[in-house]
């Protein structure tokens, strides 16, 4: 631990509330769940009292709204997806010590307490003032169901609180041309009454916490927007919203309006905390009140202002509560090349993965954190997933394990032999293997897990270099003592992998752990003892046969996934594809001029030299006549025989490349772009009928 880290007592980490309006994706995942979790992993595995806190976030507008177009009730929307999200998190191995939900009793009753207290020592503004009003949906509108124009970088969709393009910290009132979300109307303003924090009378504040005490240990990204935001000057903000959904404003005056769900939400830490505390007989204060205790905030670089400023100024203004520590948010990940979006089904959700790839959620959390969007945004793709299990996970750490399993069952019955005095080569490997504890601690430390996981990375690539070095299997023949040696030190290496594992593939860690047999010791190692005692596997020690930690990914199961993927992005192509506008209006004299009649296609052929264009004969019931139309590209000639159609019978017959078409085939463009035709609804009409 570093000497900053020394100093406290107790860790209390939080991930920030998934919103129960859909499920958890991948995105979420890389950028605060997986993180977060190895951190934590990592303090308990060092011996360190940590509080690992997270839950559902549950009000807001976006709830109901949700579930009017799901039609359901907002409390079935959020039981849906908090049973379902609790469940992935459960299934992926997420270490939370406790996971709760903003709508439980016990998160009313603390988030009530807080803004009481705030409210009797007088830390709110009371004001009247205008707010956007959606006069079509009958509601005030929250600052994430208005959009329009950033005022400060001209970005067109950004949101009433903050704008995505330029990071800015927005009110709704001051997008220019403002559209409401919810109907597309232009909002109003509209009187109502509200508390606000004082955000302005903070700065002093947050000056010296964040910019002058924390310049040098938060992540760049973080202190950047918080810099940048309290040199924009920041404005007092409502902590009240006029909604039907949402815990009550627990003041005189406040009926009819709720807490705003970014002032309850981040008291869903401590109300956690306290569930947590009530249920294990536990004190939960001081892992919220005591200054030996050190907070910290993973979040995603989108909420960094409401948990830098926002929370802060509310803690700092209860006046008993401690203040994050650090705040080690993350950039995006996107998929594919694209952004990830919820809204357009453009993610990989993490209970269809767990569907998908049973007994894989360590692959997931590899590739996750091998390429996670710690000081960039960063991209997953399914063949680099495919490529980095198949060609790291499988080659490398997974093969190192299995041969020196299946080698010390072969030659030596599954007991770890004496062996007989150490080779250069082997003291230099121990000695190795020493060092990598402190390197990985020091990554973890600093919030690198990337990092961190490759250091873990290079101790299997040890192994397979010592072992691919020594060639046991050549030296069998003539030295048996020597490979005792050899095997006695590759494995002393696999325990260092099951032990410094355990924080980035706790469940490889486990299975390995079985296979080393660590149940039948006396004292399992650990990650402190590593490092003076390299030798933790006692020669004379049994251990399990192999068993593959790691599978090979087919091309198939990532085909299967690109064209999951390919689907919907035909499917948000064709919602995105504009509708041509209305022609002219005609009257109905003009409409009655045209003879539409039901017609057989009798004979069908490519035009010759054209790419489009198929020349049939129609039976039209008055006549067969020759129609060309350009649908080669949509249709074989030898499909369309026998085939029921819609003919503009009365259209004048027009030359084409010297052929004569005499009248129109009525067709319709679908969503994929395909020309289908307009045909009767029942096949039996008899050639030559009137359509009318």
């Amino acid at each position: 631990m570093t000497q900053q880290e020394g100093s406290f007592s107790r860790t209390t980490v939080t991930a920030a509330l998934p919103y129960t309006n859909g499920p958890i994706h991948i995105g979420h995942l890389a950028g605060v769940y997986v993180p977060a979790d190895i951190y934590c992993r990592f303090l308990r595995l060092a011996g360190k009292d940590v509080l690992f806190v997270c839950g559902s976030d549950e009000h807001g507008v976006a709830i109901p709204m949700k579930a009017k177009k799901e039609g359901v009730t907002a409390q079935e929307l959020i039981d849906k997806y908090h049973h379902m999200i609790k469940a992935s998190f459960g299934e992926f191995g997420i270490s939370f010590d406790n996971y709760s939900r903003t709508s439980s009793d016990i998160h009313k009753e603390t988030a009530s307490e807080f803004f009481k207290q705030l409210y009797d020592q007088g830390d709110f503004l009371e004001e009247t003032g205008a707010q956007l009003y959606d006069a079509e949906a009958e509601q005030f509108l929250a600052d994430r169901f208005v959009t329009g124009t950033c005022p400060k970088c001209g970005y067109e969709e950004a949101y009433g609180d903050q704008c995505e393009q330029c990071g800015s910290s927005l009110n709704a009132t001051d997008l220019i041309h403002p559209k409401s979300v919810l109907s597309g109307a232009v909002p109003i303003l509209k009187e109502t009454r509200h508390w606000y924090l004082p955000l302005d009378q903070y700065e002093g504040f947050l000056k010296k916490w964040i910019l002058e005490g924390h310049k040098d240990d938060w992540k760049p990204n973080v202190y950047g927007q918080c810099k940048s935001w309290i040199d924009d000057g920041l404005k007092p903000r409502a902590v009240t919203r006029d909604l039907d959904w949402g815990i009550p404003v627990p003041v005189p005056g406040g009926e009819g309006k709720v807490l705003y769900v970014w002032f309850d939400a981040p008291i869903g830490y401590i109300s956690s905390a306290r569930e947590w505390a009530a249920r294990e007989g536990k004190d939960w204060e001081p892992y919220w009140k005591d200054p030996k205790t050190r907070l910290l905030h993973f979040i995603g670089k989108d909420n960094i202002v409401f948990h830098c400023i926002i929370f802060p100024s509310m803690l700092k203004a209860h006046g008993d509560y401690i203040l994050p520590d650090n705040v080690p948010a993350n950039e995006f990940l996107n998929l594919e090349g694209q952004k990830i979006s919820t809204s357009r089904n453009w993610a990989v959700w993490l209970h269809e993965y767990l569907q998908d790839f049973p007994d894989m959620q360590d692959v997931l959390r590899y590739v996750l954190t091998a390429n996670a969007p710690e000081t960039k945004d960063n991209d997953f793709t399914w063949k680099d997933f495919q490529a980095r299990n198949n060609n790291e996970l499988v080659a490398i750490f997974g093969n190192f394990v299995n041969r020196v399993v299946v080698l010390t069952h072969k030659y030596f019955e599954g007991v770890i032999p004496e062996g007989g005095p150490l080779s250069k080569t082997d003291e230099e490997v121990r000695a190795a293997l020493s060092g990598f504890p402190q390197r990985i601690s020091d990554s973890l430390e600093r919030f690198r897990f990337r990092e961190g996981l490759q250091e873990l990375m290079s101790l299997a690539r040890l192994g397979n270099k010592y072992l691919a070095d020594e060639e046991p299997w050549k030296v069998i023949k003539e030295d048996p003592e020597r490979v005792g040696t050899i095997l006695n030190t590759a494995l002393q290496l696999a325990a260092g992998l099951a032990v410094l594992a355990e924080p980035f593939l706790p469940f490889t860690a486990e299975k390995l752990s079985k296979i080393l047999n660590f149940k039948s010791l006396n004292m399992r190692p650990s990650w402190e003892s590593l490092p003076e005692n390299p030798d933790s596997l006692p020669s004379g020690h049994l251990i399990a046969p192999a068993e593959l930690l790691f599978r090979k990914i087919e091309d198939s199961e990532v085909d299967a996934q690109l064209n999951k993927l390919m689907q919907t992005k035909k499917q948000n192509e064709m919602s995105d594809t504009p509708l041509l506008p209305q022609k002219e209006t005609i009257d109905y004299e003009t409409f009655s001029k045209m003879d539409l009649r039901v017609g057989t296609i009798l004979s069908a052929e490519k035009m010759a030299k054209t790419k489009k264009l198929i020349v049939m004969k129609v039976d039209t019931g008055l006549d067969t006549r020759t129609i060309i139309s350009g649908i080669a590209e949509h249709y074989e000639p030898e499909s369309l025989i026998g085939k029921k159609v819609t003919v503009l019978v009365n259209l004048a017959p027009r030359p084409l490349r010297g052929v004569e078409s005499q009248g129109m085939l009525l067709l319709a463009e679908n969503p994929d772009g395909k020309l289908i035709f307009v045909t009767p609804e029942e096949s039996a009409s008899a050639n030559g009928a009137p359509i009318t």
